[in-house]
């Protein structure tokens, strides 16, 4: 079964080496590619105040805080919910950094030891997407994931977020396992069975089902930026 955590932090500032501290981290998890609940959140005690540039984009005020554990309370309940998986982070550079000193800080293994993978969705989306804006704001827009709620940066809604993002960039993987499942059942059955000897009904859409389909088809068009091939064969 594959397992993706999708995962997200915020800190006190931009600089880890520089002493800055993770104050908040969430996690998705994706079974399959499809959410399972089990998530992970926590606010955490940085033991130090956030710089004001950080506090504009978090809003999470040192006060709130100051009662939160610390990370050496839960470094251990993190890295065996992390254990194994490959791991979505957006601008994945930063959040492993500061994971890693963190872990450093508390003796415990780096971020490599622990998990699969890490998957990088801005590099992702730089290689999709050349020489335009890739924010995770940028990319709900292009790829019609509603935003509407994220008026400033939380590390569960922005694991959320990307968790949608990185399924839409994906998309296509889906298509791949089912072509790749209807090979295997056919290889199974063709033997077992005469197929040709069905008379098979034909059972039309009706408008609600043909208006829910077009919906689909133009958030694909959206995703794609209008290259959807079956476009061109519409009569």
């Amino acid at each position: 079964m594959s397992r993706l955590i999708v995962l997200d932090t915020e800190t006190t500032g931009l600089s880890a080496e520089g002493g800055d501290r993770i104050i908040e981290i969430g996690c998705v998890e994706l079974l399959n590619r499809k959410l399972s609940g089990n998530n992970l959140h926590y606010y955490l005690n940085p033991e130090r105040d956030s710089h004001e540039d950080a506090l504009r984009v978090h809003g999470i005020s040192n006060e709130f805080l100051r009662d939160k554990p610390k990370f050496a309370a839960i470094a251990d309940e993190l890295l065996d919910y992390l254990n194994g998986a490959e791991v979505i982070i957006h601008n994945a550079a930063f959040d492993v950094g500061f994971l890693n000193k963190e872990l450093q800080l508390v003796q415990r293994p780096p971020l490599k030891a622990v998990v699969a993978k890490v998957i990088d969705t801005l590099v992702m989306a730089k290689e999709m997407y050349p020489g335009k804006r890739n924010s995770l704001d940028a990319l709900c827009d292009r790829l019609g994931v509603d935003n509407s709620g994220r008026t400033l940066h939380g590390a569960l809604l922005d694991a959320e977020l990307l968790a949608d993002v990185y399924i839409y960039m994906t998309r296509g993987q889906d298509a791949l396992l089912v072509e790749s499942f209807e090979a295997e059942v056919s290889t199974r059955t063709e033997d077992a069975f005469d197929w040709k000897s069905l008379d098979l009904p034909v059972l039309r859409a009706n408008e609600q089902e043909l208006a829910a389909h077009e919906s689909v088809l133009l958030q694909l068009d959206k995703a794609s930026s209008g290259q959807t091939v079956w476009r061109k064969f519409v009569t």
